[in-house]
This record gives C-alpha cells, structure tokens and sequence, in this order.
C-alpha cells in the first residue's frame, strides 16, 4: 500500500466513555459510549452507520446533482445490533434513501440515474459498505506499557 492510499484517525480519550476522532487535516468528532448523563454524542456503532450512509450520499450526489440540485436528499442507515456466537456485530443493514428534484428537464435526468447511481455506489464505489461486505480482518496492536 502506498502513502496516497492510507487514511487515518487517531482516538484520544477525553473521560470515562468520551472520545475525540481527529483526522489526519485536522478535523474532530466526539463520540462516545451510551453514558449516563444523557449525552447525546453518537456511539461507536452510531458512526459505523453514519459512515456508510454519508458514504452512499456523497456518491449518489455526485451522480445526481451535476444534472439538478435535489429539493430534498437524505439518507436513514439502520440495523440489528446483536450478540451470538460470533460476538457482537451489525446485521440486517438497510440503507434507505429519501430523494426528489424538482421539475425541469436536468431533473427528469437526474431521477432517471438516481437507482443507477444508488446502485453502482453499493455495488462498486462506497468504500465503507464494500469494506464491511467483503469483510476486511482488522489488526489490533498494543504499544507502549
């Protein structure tokens, strides 16, 4: 693998159950366990969810709004969190997209690629949801003492 294809955060403890992602440019993320105080930061599994729906969004957007700036474009990611066998993971992943254009000749393209465009995301493009369907092993490493 070469430099230009690594990506990175770095976590850093913040108190008990808080965190802050930073990004290799700079940007920062709190986020947390599911705390007693109510707090409302996303949790660990909350960001997995968040990633692959903004991952589609942006691939999907791409796509559609070089043809017409949509009047309305979300995206609801959800799922099971369970415990078996195999431990605690993710099942049942939906991705559900919620888009319209408003009238006009770009928009009658831009409806017309949007299941296109959702598809070859999932299919091809969104690195997130690729990597969780081909699964990818993750390597722990404990440093310092």
């Amino acid at each position: 693998m070469s430099e230009d294809s690594q990506r990175s955060v770095h976590v850093e403890r913040t108190a008990t159950g808080h965190f802050v992602a930073t990004n290799a440019r700079g940007g920062t993320l709190p986020f947390g366990t599911a705390s007693d105080d109510g707090g409302a930061a996303f949790t660990p599994v909350e960001l997995l969810l968040a990633a692959i729906g903004g991952c589609t969004a942006a691939d999907v957007d791409v796509a559609t709004a070089r043809h017409a700036e949509p009047d309305r474009f979300s995206v609801s990611v959800t799922g099971d969190k369970i415990s078996d066998e195999l431990g605690n993971r993710m099942t049942g992943l939906v991705v559900t997209f919620d888009v319209s254009f408003p009238d006009g000749e770009g928009a009658e393209r831009a409806r017309a690629i949007l299941p296109r465009a959702v598809r070859t995301s999932h299919e091809r493009l969104c690195t997130v949801s690729r990597t969780i369907e081909t699964g990818t092993p993750v390597t722990t490493v404990i440093e310092g003492g």
